[in-house]
């Protein structure tokens, strides 16, 4: 995943352009409470044993190997309840730097595998990139599926450029700000289908924690930060 640090400015326009990213706490309290039990039970088991000692027949000891065997078992339990504590504090420690981290990406403008973008302000883009030229009808839904533009014979070079949208309908309107779709049908000049991969654009204004990976907002979009490729960190003047 790669970091950079730029500003641009773009017209906003329809077309193809070259290129120049709860259960831990949960756990903690449920091995802790076990922890508890154990070390009362333990402790009984102790007092018992050393009652048996105490009053046992000189004629007939109490069998060493026996008390020795429990000894031995409840150490053990002991020992592994301690682990899964210290697991259970390493998975609450994990989480909060997620989260730190995830949060960081606010304001940054990222890239990632999707073929839904945020149109906002008149402006969406998506990256696309194809392994040879190719010829592309285009197609935009809205998140409801309706065909809102298509745009025929829409020309693409070999490897990665941006495709801008600047949220003109096929009617001649302005489509609302929200997510929309893109569907790349490429052929080649023989004819032969040709795949083009899209990745979606955008700066990230929400993170969504709910879940076990932490999931960047585009708007209404979702991007698991896992599928994140690139990053831009908004430049800061001195």
């Amino acid at each position: 995943m790669a970091v950079s640090t730029t500003t641009s400015s773009t017209a906003n326009v329809a077309g193809f352009q070259n290129a120049g990213s709860s259960t831990a706490t949960t756990n903690s309290t449920t091995v802790s409470g076990t922890t508890t039990s154990i070390a009362n039970n333990f402790d009984q088991f102790l007092t018992l044993l050393t009652t048996q000692l105490k009053n046992q027949s000189p004629l007939d000891p109490l069998d060493t190997n026996q008390f020795t065997a429990q000894l031995v078992q409840f150490a053990g339990v002991e020992q592994q309840l301690k682990t899964n504590d210290t697991l259970a504090s390493l998975l609450t420690l994990n989480k909060a730097t997620t989260t730190t981290n995830a949060v960081s990406f606010i304001g940054s403008t990222i890239t990632a595998d999707g073929a839904a973008a945020q149109l906002k302000g008149g402006a969406a883009e998506w990256k696309v990139t194809v392994p040879r030229g190719a010829t592309a009808n285009v197609t935009i839904k809205n998140a409801a599926g309706t065909v809102v533009q298509t745009y025929s014979g829409a020309t693409l070079a070999a490897g990665e450029q941006t495709y801008r949208w600047d949220g003109t309908t096929s009617v001649g309107t302005k489509a609302a700000d929200g997510e929309y779709t893109i569907t790349i049908d490429a052929r080649d000049v023989s004819g032969t289908a040709v795949t083009a991969q899209t990745e979606i654009k955008g700066v990230v204004d929400g993170v969504d924690l709910s879940g076990s990976t932490p999931f960047l907002k585009i708007g209404g979009i979702s991007v698991a930060i896992d599928k994140v490729k690139t990053v831009v960190r908004p430049q800061t003047s001195l």
